[in-house]
């Protein structure tokens, strides 16, 4: 039955369900709205862009025109400019030309006549001599010239003017003359003369081709075409930094078939595929120098295919090649005679690459690894299961290496060891050596904190050491270098090196005097308990040739004593500030052969001490100078005047030398190479470009000298500026502290120079490549 009660059931239900439908539709249209908006927006903005595109695109197109047409307008107006140069240029040089064939047929005419009136008396005295004296019959066909009184009548040979004598030297000289020159001089020799080109033509001066030197002008087709003539006579090719040569050098490369040194370090564009050039054609290659390259494992496969006699190879700062590429060293014909590798700054070597190199050379004697922080013990461990006739090792900033390593290359022969920045490396490593390397004859151990006296002590019984680098080992006292000089090497050491060692004092310099008669080179840089007394001993070392006290509070009594040494070639008195000018005059007073000598940093000295140097010292190549205020032109034109072999100047921090002292420079130092101009307030950018035209390398800025100089632009030391100011607070303040005194201090210190010297090495390397 319907009731009413089921009927409002219905009606609810109904209802409620009819209100669910018109929502439901409801909420779809709103969303249909949503996404028709959206959909709106997204069609606006795309439209937005693509007006704003439109317009841009319009306006590039109107930029690139004008562009062009000034392009134009620039190209037609540089032309004009050239014309107007290049005829300017050719009547400045035709009026050269004019002036010298002006002066060139004054002289010829001034050399005839000449001629004719020394003939006409050389005729006149014949007749006389003939007259008063009987002609002896073999001279009737000499030719004698005549001077004023026949009493000093001496017979000489008269020459014709204008002949090389060049010419009549031997070949051999002549090809060892002409090996020293550039390929720009050789090109110049060629242009005096006929016989001259021919002399440059010899086969014996080709043999060794330097691109290097002249790396920014040699260009890729000049290089191709001067390879494919003297292919048959190359033999050593220097490529280094030459970043010009390119597919064209190097495929004439593969056609010197007698090629046995080839150094292509830090060219830019070498790859795998110019290698393969070379690999193709020069199986007779010795040495090879890959250093600061981009070469892969590609090239290091086509080393052993293409090299079976490689002897020695540089892979230094390659990082691109694997441990796998070190694998391939021992496929094919493989590089099996290798005896010298370096391969420092290869941070990708791994332990496995050890051993891919121990398994494919085995032979290696000389080995290089130098700033590798990811050397490792395990590393030399697996070099050392398989290479047993290792002599020389250098693991220079590798901070891992430890005494673990050395032990591991106990069964090896080694005769030199350099190991430099290892706080692992303490005593024991001195015991291996005197335990397993009776030969050893050079050690460098500089920077090494843990050695001690001990290990000095451990060493004293070896027989043939040369060479001893013990720079800043803070733990060496008087005590270890008494221990050693008085062992078996004492009488045959030539290189000891102290630079830093602070517990050095004048006793152990006494024990080295007496001990070390063979001893050529001796650096005490900032051995600060050393002083004249100790210098003083050192006069009894006759064969001292280098020494370097930088840093040192030495005066001009131990500079009188050095002064004695007549042997010395070189010395370094940087940052001493008790010498004085007149310790300079007594120094040069006999030192005929010294060429090298730095005085930096010290800023008492003056025009003075120049000037005793030029006057005593003709001989000398090389002068620093830097950070001495007093210096000013009239010393440069000292140095100018009379040292005409100079080589190398650093006149940085030199704030009153200007461009006068350029000028005297580019008259009297013609052999001038290498000019350092920093921190030179007076010298003008203009007169640097000028004069580095003849230089091989310069460096030069006008900015303020640095506070680590000591002084500023008015020579003023800044000690002292500080001191009247901090007074000066003082007294107006004093019961308030200094603001500046309580800053703190920003100076930096000055740079600390190499303790290796620019000397010639005493002692032969073991390899050279």
């Amino acid at each position: 039955m319907m009731t009413t009660e089921l009927c409002d059931k219905a009606w609810d239900l109904y209802s409620t369900k009819i209100k669910r439908m018109c929502f439901d539709a409801w909420i779809e249209y709103c969303s249909m709205k949503k996404i028709a908006r959206e959909l709106l927006q997204k069609k606006l903005s795309f439209a937005r862009h693509f007006h704003e595109n439109k317009i841009l695109k319009l306006i590039l197109n109107k930029w690139k025109t004008w562009v062009q047409l000034r392009k134009k307008q620039h190209e037609r107006a540089a032309k004009r400019l050239g014309k107007v140069f290049d005829c300017t240029l050719q009547k400045i040089i035709l009026n050269a030309w004019k002036k010298e064939t002006y002066f060139n047929r004054k002289a010829k005419r001034y050399m005839e006549q000449h001629t004719e009136e020394e003939t006409e008396e050389f005729i006149v005295v014949e007749g006389h001599h003939a007259e008063g004296h009987e002609r002896h019959p073999s001279d009737k066909d000499k030719h004698y010239s005549v001077r004023h009184s026949h009493e000093d009548y001496v017979p000489t040979l008269l020459l014709k003017p204008g002949k090389d004598h060049f010419v009549k030297l031997p070949e051999r000289a002549l090809a060892q003359i002409f090996y020293y020159l550039t390929l720009i001089d050789l090109a110049r020799c060629a242009q005096v003369s006929r016989t001259w080109k021919a002399m440059t033509q010899m086969g014996s001066v080709w043999s060794n081709i330097n691109f290097s030197a002249v790396k920014d002008k040699v260009k890729d087709t000049v290089a191709g075409h001067i390879l494919l003539k003297w292919h048959t006579n190359v033999g050593h090719l220097n490529l280094r930094g030459c970043a010009t040569l390119h597919w064209l050098t190097f495929k004439s490369i593969g056609h010197c078939k007698n090629l046995q040194d080839l150094n292509v370090s830090e060219c830019q564009g070498l790859n795998d595929e110019l290698m393969r050039l070379v690999t193709e054609g020069c199986p007779a290659l010795l040495y090879l120098n890959l250093s600061h390259t981009d070469i892969t494992n590609g090239t290091l496969r086509l080393l052993s295919r293409g090299f079976p006699n490689l002897q020695c190879l540089s892979l230094a700062y390659c990082r691109k090649f694997t441990d796998k590429g070190l694998q391939y060293l021992s496929s094919g014909r493989g590089c099996h005679k290798l005896i010298y590798l370096d391969i420092s700054g290869c941070l990708q070597i791994s332990v496995e690459g050890f051993r891919n190199i121990a398994d494919s050379c085995s032979g290696i004697q000389h080995l290089a690894i130098n700033e590798m922080p990811t050397l490792t013990d395990r590393c030399i461990q697996a070099l050392a299961e398989k290479c047993h006739q290792i002599v020389s090792v250098e693991f220079n900033e590798s901070p891992h290496v430890s005494d673990t390593a050395l032990k591991a290359l106990a069964e090896c022969k080694l005769a030199k060891m350099k190991i430099e920045g290892s706080n692992r490396i303490t005593d024991l490593s001195f015991k291996l050596m005197s335990t397993f390397w009776p030969h050893m004859k050079r050690i460098c151990v500089a920077d090494c904190q843990k050695i001690t006296d001990a290990s000095l002590k451990m060493i004293a019984p070896l027989n043939d050491i040369v060479v001893l680098n013990l720079s800043d080992c803070m733990r060496i006292s008087d005590a270890g270098i008494k221990s050693f000089v008085d062992g078996a090497s004492g009488s045959k050491i030539r290189e000891l090196i102290l630079a830093n060692c602070s517990y050095v004092t004048d006793s152990a310099l006494i024990k080295i005097a007496q001990r070390c008669p063979n001893l050529i080179y001796l650096n005490l840089r900032y051995c600060q308990a050393v002083t004249d007394a100790g210098i003083e001993t050192l006069i009894l070392m006759s064969s001292l040739a280098y020494i370097n006290i930088s840093g040192i509070n030495v005066t001009d009594q131990a500079l009188d004593t050095l002064g004695k040494q007549w042997r010395l070639k070189e010395i370094t008195i940087s940052e001493c500030k008790l010498i004085s000018d007149s310790g300079i005059k007594k120094f040069c007073v006999d030192l005929r052969r010294l060429d090298y000598i730095d005085f930096s940093y010290s800023q008492q000295l003056s025009n003075h001490s120049l000037k005793h140097l030029a006057f005593g010292c003709h001989r000398l190549t090389s002068i620093s100078m830097a950070g001495c205020p007093k210096i000013t032109d009239v010393g440069i034109q000292f140095v100018a005047a009379c040292c005409s072999y100079l080589h190398y100047l650093d006149i940085s921090g030199c704030i009153y030398i200007t461009d006068k002292a350029l000028k005297c420079l580019w008259k009297g130092c013609l052999q001038l190479r290498i000019l350092k101009m920093l921190y030179c307030t007076n010298i003008t950018k203009q007169a640097a470009l000028k004069f580095a035209s003849r230089l091989q390398k310069y460096e030069y800025n006008d900015d303020e000298p640095p506070p680590w100089f000591g002084y500023d632009t008015n020579s003023e030391s800044l000690t002292l500026k500080k001191q009247k100011k901090t007074r000066h607070s003082i007294v107006q303040s004093p019961g308030e502290k200094s603001m500046e005194s309580s800053m703190p201090s920003t100076v930096d210190p000055p740079p600390e120079k190499s303790v290796e010297s620019s000397r010639p090495s005493t002692v032969d390397p073991p390899a050279e490549n």
